[in-house]
């Protein structure tokens, strides 16, 4: 039913990974494979694509379905339909940001303080150029093909790249001066297709599986028994994504069943032991779905 591209590079890892808890998992002859296939009656056909051709040939519909960054919608200016933001990235769950970045000895600290004719690196030339329009600065686009940050200060002298930690770019010597765009990995669709209702209902239940997968993340299903008197005070101690569900057992004590986040839960553990709880048991999640 659906066409779905998904990114190659930086980003491939972390999807597979995502797709994989969905219980969607992809399947492809080798890592080298661009072409690969899901066990899903909802999912025809799968191909891996560098993240900045995705929402291109979305628009032009090539595809149905991708997984690409707002960075390359924005550098493109293609018109997609977006469903969700996915937070996931290569090495976080945090967005990613397109920066402008300088020298860390630049008098400059702001885009508009760097003078007419400076040299801009970067692997995004159009984002960069309406950029620099709007400040009223008027820069030499350099374009980059990888290792922007090595180029300043010998060949430009400033760049506009992405960063997610903002750790390669201070090893190089550079600060951020701005910020052009913030950046999720985001779930698109071309128009047309989700304009079909057949393909638009197809669309949103792999939208509700990859967004489950993401919930379930950082977070474990805690079960314990405790006695009438000691309940108060083991809910006291028991944080929860809703309210826990209590359960009344044959012997006049209650069963306690709660999400909780896994991020210290070595510590909750016997806090709820003190408390009063026993028989606890700490489950994994593969999907909360809302």
């Amino acid at each position: 039913m659906l066409s779905l591209v998904l990114p190659k590079g930086s980003l491939e890892r972390a999807t597979l990974e995502l797709f994989e808890a969905a219980d969607l998992p992809i399947r492809r002859g080798s890592d080298r494979d661009y072409h690969a296939a899901v066990d899903d009656p909802r999912i025809d056909t799968v191909r891996f694509l560098r993240p900045q051709e995705i929402p291109s040939y979305l628009e032009q519909g090539l595809f149905d379905l991708g997984i690409t960054g707002r960075d390359w919608i924005s550098e493109t200016g293609a018109d997609v339909h977006s469903l969700t933001e996915l937070e996931y990235s290569k090495a976080t769950s945090n967005p990613v940001r397109i920066v402008l970045a300088v020298p860390r000895e630049a008098v400059a600290n702001r885009g508009r303080e760097l003078p007419d004719g400076v040299r801009v690196s970067t692997e995004y030339p159009e984002l960069t150029r309406r950029y620099f329009a709007e400040i009223g600065v008027k820069a030499v686009i350099v374009p980059s093909y990888g290792a922007t940050e090595a180029k300043v200060p010998d060949i430009v002298d400033a760049i506009v790249d992405v960063t997610e930690t903002g750790s390669s770019l201070r090893k190089h010597g550079l600060k951020v001066i701005e910020t052009l765009v913030t950046s999720r990995t985001e779930l698109v669709a071309n128009h047309e297709a989700y304009a079909d209702p057949e393909k638009r209902a197809a669309m949103a239940d792999v939208e509700m599986l990859l967004r489950g997968a993401i919930r379930a993340r950082g977070n474990v299903y805690l079960m314990l028994n405790v006695s009438a008197a000691a309940l108060p005070r083991v809910l006291d101690a028991l944080p929860s994504m809703g309210s826990p569900t209590v359960t009344s057992l044959a012997n006049g004590g209650h069963a306690v069943a709660s999400v909780v986040p896994k991020l210290g839960v070595n510590r909750l553990i016997p806090a709820l032991k003190a408390a009063g709880a026993h028989d606890i048991l700490e489950l994994p999640i593969s999907k909360i779905v809302e």
